[in-house]
Parts: structure tokens; C-alpha cells; sequence
């Protein structure tokens, strides 16, 4: 059983999950996420699944080496069918390095009773809206479902298991926790990050972390890629309080720089 105690000393305790990330870009940043978990929470295990070769094990972060990843679509055959057979515990907590524990007073012992949770999905509204992958508790149970021959996989993996598959997986008694209850565990496009366990997605950021602590994040950033999408509201976030204008002009000149270097980039591998 998972325990939260009062002491401010004492972290909560969940012997039954192992926490996971698995990426081959922004790994400092990535590292990070892992840190701020392990700052809040006793896992059984945590292991960082990558082909960085010049890491070494620190702070009980267990480097597991992989293939590189070389897409997104590639992270998701991953943790769809090659995940599973490193996990030892009954569940998996999976974050990335824009998502991660929040705070740990938030949790509650019956998101243990379900075997998927992730930030609910406003953009659906036909019951199939739990949820987000990038934050999410999914249980042993379910990652070995995943891999059954009639589990229709696809890109991205949050997707396919909490939509194309859903009917399908419940159909083996698979239990998705409920909208209010995924609420309470992670917000992404609605709720407030700091009032769940935990949260996903870079623009949630500066709320989530502070202003300055997501800046210096994204300073180091390989591969601002996600960034991309939600610029503006990142944009107006970075703005905010001293030295806002300054990081504003920053992050222009990174956008304009990084869109020129994949463009010259797209336009070579064209010719």
C-alpha cells in the first residue's frame, strides 16, 4: 500500500512502480524530470531508458541502454512493445522532460485501483478521454496487453491505447480511471499543474516550475522540436516578470535560428 506521512523529512512511498523515461534528445533535461520525481518520491526502481553512452548511474537513476530513437513514432514502438520487459513491479510511472511529479501530497492510493492514468483529453467528449501518455501510471497488466497480436499498434502510443484500443482492452477488464479522477492525477491541457500529482507539456512549464527554472531548462534543450507547437504561449509566459523581454528576444532568435536549420536541413536530404 502506498503511505504519505506528515513528516516533512519522509517522501511517499510506492514500492509498487517503477518510474520510467526513454528518450535519445534533451537528455539533461529529461534527467531532470527524473530528479524532480525522486526529490518527492521512493519508487522501486528507476531507470532511464536511452543510447546516451556517456552516462553513468547517479542519484538511483539506472541508465538502460537502448537503440536510438530516431522519432517519435519510434518512442512509441518502444514503450508499446519493449518497455514492458524491464519493469519488475506492477506498475510503471512514465514521465518525460516536460512532465513530471509536482507535488506528491496530491496522490491518492486509488489511482493504484486502475491499470492506465494520464491528464484527461478536453478535445474528446465521447467518454474515451483518459489520457496523455507523456505523465501516466499504466500497470504491468495493461503494457502486456499492448503487446497482444490484436492490439492495433500506431503512433502516437497515448493514442493507441486510450482510444483506438480502448474498447478492446476493456474488454479484458483493463480499467481506465475516470475523467475526475484523471484530473487529479495530471493536468495537461486543462487543470492547474500545481494543484495535481503531476503534470505534461512544455507549455505548462513556467507554471508548473517557475519562470526562471523552465528558462534554464530550455536554454539546454537539444531539440526544441515540442516547443515549436505551443510557442506563443510559452512566448507570453517567458515575458512575464524581470528579465522577460530579454528572454522574449532569446527565445525569437532560437525560433527563427532552429526553423532555418531544419529547413536547410529538409532541403539537403530533398536534393
Amino acid at each position: 500500500m502506498a503511505t504519505v506521512t506528515s513528516s516533512a523529512d519522509t517522501k511517499l512511498c510506492l514500492p509498487q512502480v517503477t518510474l520510467c523515461a526513454a528518450s535519445s534528445v534533451n537528455i539533461q533535461a529529461t534527467l531532470r524530470a527524473l530528479r524532480a520525481c525522486l526529490a518527492q518520491v521512493d519508487v522501486a526502481a528507476c531507470k532511464f531508458f536511452t543510447d546516451a553512452d556517456d552516462l553513468a548511474e547517479e542519484g538511483g537513476i539506472a541508465i538502460v541502454p537502448i537503440r536510438r530513437l530516431q522519432s517519435a513514432s519510434d518512442y512509441s514502438t518502444f514503450l508499446l512493445s519493449d518497455m514492458v520487459d524491464h519493469i519488475d513491479t506492477p506498475y510503471c510511472l512514465v514521465v518525460q522532460w516536460d512532465g513530471h511529479i509536482v507535488n506528491a501530497s496530491k496522490w491518492r492510493a486509488d489511482f493504484l485501483d486502475y491499470d492506465y492514468i494520464g491528464a484527461r483529453w478536453p478535445q474528446f467528449d465521447d467518454g474515451h478521454d483518459v489520457g496523455n501518455g507523456g505523465f501516466s501510471l499504466r500497470s504491468k497488466r495493461l503494457m502486456d496487453k499492448c503487446r497482444n497480436a490484436d492490439f492495433q499498434h500506431m503512433h502516437p502510443e497515448d493514442v493507441a491505447i486510450g482510444r483506438v484500443n480502448r474498447d478492446w482492452l476493456e474488454s479484458w477488464g483493463i480499467r481506465f480511471a475516470p475523467a475526475e479522477l484523471a484530473d487529479q492525477f495530471a493536468s495537461e491541457r486543462v487543470g492547474n499543474p500545481r494543484a495535481s500529482f503531476g503534470y505534461h507539456g512544455v507549455f505548462n512549464m513556467p507554471h508548473a516550475i517557475g519562470t526562471q527554472a523552465f528558462w534554464s531548462v530550455y536554454r539546454d534543450l537539444d531539440d526544441r522540436s515540442t516547443v515549436w507547437h505551443d510557442f506563443a504561449g510559452i512566448f507570453r509566459a517567458v515575458g512575464r516578470g524581470a528579465g522577460g523581454w530579454l528572454r522574449m528576444a532569446a527565445m525569437t532568435r532560437d525560433y527563427v535560428r532552429d526553423f532555418w536549420r531544419k529547413h536547410r536541413g529538409i532541403s539537403a536530404r530533398c536534393a
